[in-house]
Parts: structure tokens; sequence; C-alpha cells
């Protein structure tokens, strides 16, 4: 008889990278996708209706919801399902968000399929899944002393607001997408701008520009 195969959900907003996945998943002999979902609200649904052994985040996902959130919402709801998060962000910015949020792993999009399938049996095996370069780097931070970037100072949420800021959207319209009240996103507008030292509204559009472009 057959091992019963592990249970992958995947929660990704861009529909060619899950197809992607959902065939390089369905053809291991131990791995198979139960679920799909491209935004947050679903993602929870999917996970409550198929408990799979393992979901498969992305950073960004539909509507301009974060995948942070939605593993920080597993972990308060008590719902111990594992998390991957497969990204396109730069894996020195995100990684560590991503594991204090409670991730078990983190990939980038640009690394082989055989590193990804490598990464969730790692994770489904009960281990922690990051490069060997950001074990190093992790390791160099703790032991060097040296200072971190001003960058990594901002929260999850500030750095959720500073991106939609380099997408050119308003308060109101980040307040909308986030799910926060326009007084709140100004708060945090204000306080991305103390962080980074930037004087005005002007700089600070001009620095999330400028920042998104350096991630691409």
């Amino acid at each position: 008889m057959s091992e019963k195969k592990q249970r992958v959900v995947i929660i990704e907003d861009h529909i060619m990278v899950r197809e992607h996945l959902i065939h390089l998943i369905n053809s291991e002999p131990d791995l198979e996708v139960c679920g799909e979902a491209d935004n947050i609200r679903q993602g929870m649904e999917v996970i409550r209706n198929t408990s799979p052994q393992l979901a498969i985040v992305d950073i960004t996902l539909a509507g301009g919801s974060n995948g942070l959130e939605l593993i920080k919402s597993l972990k308060v709801l008590s719902m111990p399902i594992p998390v991957l998060v497969l990204s396109m962000h730069e894996e020195s910015l995100y990684a560590e968000r991503a594991l204090r949020a409670g991730a078990k792993g983190y990939i980038t999009k640009h690394r082989a399929s055989h590193e990804l399938l490598s990464a969730i049996r790692r994770v489904l095996a009960g281990d922690i899944y990051v490069s060997e370069k950001m074990v190093s780097n992790v390791l160099k931070k703790m032991t060097s002393g040296v200072p971190t970037r001003p960058i990594d100072s901002l929260s999850d949420r500030e750095l959720a607001v500073l991106e939609q800021i380099g997408h050119g959207r308003t308060s109101r319209a980040i307040a909308k997408t986030l799910g926060l009240g326009v007084a709140t996103v100004d708060t945090y507008r204000a306080r991305i701008k103390d962080k980074m030292n930037l004087q005005n509204a002007f700089e600070l559009q001009d620095f999330a520009i400028r920042w998104l472009r350096e991630r691409e």
C-alpha cells in the first residue's frame, strides 16, 4: 500500500505561478495540492476546509493584502499549519519578518524547482528552511554588531504602507486595501518619515518609489 500523500495549500495571487506549483507538486509521489487561493480571506477558508499539512504563501496577495498578516492570523487562531513563504521579495528584507510572524521557511521564486521541493519537505519534516546565505547573514549580524539598515526598523505594517505609497496610492486607497482607517494610515506615514529621516510627503513618495524599483 502506498504512503498517504502530504496535502499542500497554495496561497498565491498569480494564477500562472499557482498552475506551475500545482503541476510541480502533484507530480511528486508523496505530495498533493488540496486547495488554492489568491487572498487572505479565501486562504483562511481553504485551510479550515482542507486541513493541509503545509501552506505555501506569497508575501503579496490579491487586493494588496499581505501574506504576513495571514501567517499571524493562523498563529493567533491556534491553527498549527506550517507555512513556507515563496516570494519574489528579497530574502534579506522579508525572511526574518516571515519567521517572526510564524512561518517555518522562506524561499524566493528565482530558486530552482528542486530547491523548492527540498524546502517543502524540510518544513514538512519539522525543520526551518532558509538559504545558507540567509543563515550566514543572520549569524554575522548577531556576532559582528553591524547596525541594521534603516528599512529594517519599519514594522511589518509600516512596510506594507510604504509599498502602497510606492505604487502611488493615496491614504484613502491604502486604508481600503489594508483594512485600516485613514487616520491610522496617516500615522504610519508619519512614523515612516520619522524613521527614514524624510522631511515631507514628497520625499516619502520619492523614497517609496525608488525603494520599489530597487527591488524589481
